[in-house]
């Protein structure tokens, strides 16, 4: 059994906070669960399909992030509570949705949770999404810890219904990745009919009248969070100073000023509900102390809203010296951890700290270094993208015209490092790289002469880039679009998606095939697998080539100019499309995490050591050097390339690179 479906009240299990947060969730008796995976959030909705079938939940991965949140929107205005998940880049994508939806308010609890990635960690940024709350109007909640995470939920859904409004929860990885101990409470053991409200007005126009009644949910929230448990206040009466701080800050604050020994001169203030600020609780505190220093990650959010409610009562609290990220005593980029909490208090209070001796640092870096090998950011052994980004180098060298390509978020954003031979030119959100394309595409008739060629994932077709192919064909663009279909969301977690053909909870589901998409939308598509690279690069440098013109399409009868003739007793449709420059070469091969894990070897692959020329051989170490398989090592004591076999997946796309024809496969 899951430990998040256990109901034993009291009892304490070990969760990873994503895990608390789907529990809370199942305390709160949710019912309809939606999200589109994205770390550090994925395994808030992936421990709750595993639960559906016991708890009669609707649990779904949604094809995108504002599709997810109006599904459980829609959960929420029946009555029934819904829960929807997601990482910062997500809540762009949920965001023109949800700015309507405060205005029309909610009925059931409806509960936003948005799991940060300080760092970029596995992100193209590290936006900080507490802005969206401040912006839209809506309560947040911010949990420090798992117990919190799981406390913070279940009390989310209720606020929500007592407002009217969805509630936002802003978790960060290091809250919803790490793991600690949570009590459970009781699970309920029914829930109200669903019923749409044909009373209830669910518009936001007249957006001003509507606007207003938000402003005054808002500061029914204002009171609620006065007297709300996860604000409190730690430390001395008198302190020296006093650290202001949200979220996984607060661990980091504890961890320091223990360090430091400091209990006596620091207090901790702690704000779980950081919008909006609990304003009466905030300035009773801020009369403690003269000096105050902010722990938050990302941006300084906490830290301008009270310095905001300060400024509106200054005169009453005297002068007061803030140290955060706008003072430079915090770095304002990049996560944080208990060094450098404890590193902005010693300079602070001036104290003398050294968290271990120089002499043991050293010892330990060169322990470690010896026993941990470096790693570069590379592919999997027998990944299809390492085989793709190398057809893309060869096809665009052959075409001899300065191609680029362009590309979004994914397991193939490596490529633009040397994971993939530096031809990945763009990375930014989610179908980015199509939309550039459609904008590049239009620049033939300005004398841009480069051919252009964008990668795309498969679920990050579905999500994002299907729009774009239908503008560029709509709008004339040209451009080659590759469309790597490994069939799986393989950098989250390997999540089905629509072409997979199956749901969230593992049940069957129809495949969207993504070449009749293409074809519907447009565009001149052709299919080939990445490992039979000769034919991959054929097949691309053929469609780089291919000019404006007339191609023909089977299966497909939109947009095009037919041509009838007589048979002997029917009529035959000849079906031709007017190709405006969109070409499509899907690149089908499955994730090699996801096949390596029910199928053998397709090849076995070797080494001719007699073969094999090592530092000699005219190509300088291509295989190891440039091609970088982790399936295929140096052998530095006999100077010779060689074939990991315990990593090795047998793919046999290295066979073809190497000028002396020394790795075989069998």
């Amino acid at each position: 059994m899951s430990h998040i479906a256990q109901n034993g009240p009291g009892k304490k299990v070990l969760l990873m906070g994503n895990e608390a947060i789907a529990r809370g969730a199942l305390e709160a008796g949710v019912k309809v669960c939606a999200a589109y995976p994205g770390n550090p959030s994925s395994e808030i909705i992936g421990s709750l399909a595993k639960v559906a079938d016991e708890f009669r939940l609707h649990v779904e991965w949604s094809i995108n992030e504002k599709v997810a949140l109006e599904v459980a929107a829609a959960a929420s205005l029946a009555g029934l509570r819904g829960l929807c998940a997601m990482k910062q880049n997500g809540l762009n994508v949920a965001s023109d949705f949800l700015l309507n939806l405060n205005l029309t308010g909610s009925r059931g609890g409806l509960v936003v949770v948005v799991a940060d990635d300080p760092s970029g960690i596995s992100s193209s940024n590290e936006e900080d999404s507490r802005l969206y709350a401040k912006l839209g109007d809506l309560p947040l909640l911010e949990p420090a810890h798992f117990e919190e995470a799981k406390e913070m939920t279940r009390e989310a859904f209720n606020l929500s219904e007592r407002l009217g409004l969805p509630v936002v929860i802003r978790s960060v990885t290091r809250v919803s990745h790490a793991r600690g101990n949570v009590t459970l409470d009781e699970l309920p053991q029914s829930s109200p009919k669903p019923e749409f409200d044909l009373s209830r007005p669910c518009c936001a126009v007249p957006a001003v009248a509507n606007h207003k009644i938000l402003h005054e949910k808002l500061k029914r929230a204002k009171e609620i969070f006065t007297d709300s448990s996860f604000n409190f206040y730690r430390g001395p009466e008198k302190p020296e100073l006093v650290v202001i701080t949200s979220g996984s800050g607060y661990m980091y604050s504890l961890e320091a000023v223990k360090n430091l020994k400091s209990e006596e001169r620091v207090g901790i203030l702690k704000i779980g509900t950081t919008w909006p600020l609990p304003e009466d609780f905030l300035l009773k505190h801020l009369q403690r102390a003269e000096n105050f220093l902010f722990i938050e990650e990302v941006d300084p959010v906490l830290e301008n809203n009270v310095k905001e409610v300060f400024a509106q009562h200054c005169v009453d609290l005297g002068a007061k010296r803030f140290f955060g990220k706008a003072s430079q005593a915090i770095p304002d980029v990049g996560d944080l951890n208990p060094e450098i909490v404890t590193s902005a208090i010693q300079k602070l209070l001036n104290i003398q700290y050294v968290p271990r001796p120089e002499d043991y640092r050293r010892r330990a870096y060169e322990a470690i270094s010896d026993l941990v090998p470096p790693r570069a950011h590379i592919f999997c052994a027998g990944c299809p993208h390492r085989a793709t980004y190398w057809a893309i180098k060869n096809a665009l060298a052959l075409d001899g015209r300065d191609g680029f390509t362009l590309g979004d978020i994914g397991c193939y954003s490596l490529g633009m490092g040397p994971a993939g031979f530096f031809q990945m030119k763009t990375l930014h959100a989610m179908g980015s790289g199509v939309g550039l394309a459609c904008g590049f595409g239009q620049l033939e008739r300005f004398g841009m002469d480069q051919p252009v060629v964008v990668v795309c994932g498969d679920s990050t077709f579905y999500h994002a880039a299907m729009p774009a192919l239908a503008n560029a064909h709509y709008n004339s663009a040209s451009f080659l679009l590759l469309l790597l279909d490994n069939s799986a969301t393989a950098m989250t977690g390997f999540q089905p998606h629509p072409g997979t053909g199956s749901t969230a909870t593992g049940g069957p589901a129809p495949v969207i095939d993504l070449k009749a998409i293409c074809e519907a939308l447009g565009a001149f598509v052709e299919v080939v697998d990445p490992f039979d690279t000769e034919i991959a690069v054929e097949t691309m440098l053929r469609l780089i080539r291919m000019e404006r013109g007339v191609h023909p399409v089977r299966n497909s009868s939109d947009h095009c100019d037919s041509e009838l003739s007589e048979s002997s007793n029917h009529k035959v449709e000849k079906r031709k499309i007017i190709s405006n420059g969109v070409r499509v070469l899907i690149l089908k091969r499955e994730c090699a995490l996801v096949s390596g894990k029910r199928q053998k070897k397709l090849f076995q692959v070797e080494v001719d050591q007699e073969r094999c020329l090592g530092e000699v051989c005219g190509c300088n170490r291509l295989c190891t050097r440039i091609f970088k398989c982790p399936g295929l090592i140096w052998d530095q004591t006999a100077g010779k390339a060689r074939i990991d076999k315990a990593i090795c997946n047998g793919c046999g796309v290295c066979s073809g690179i190497c000028p002396a024809s020394a790795i075989r496969r069998s």
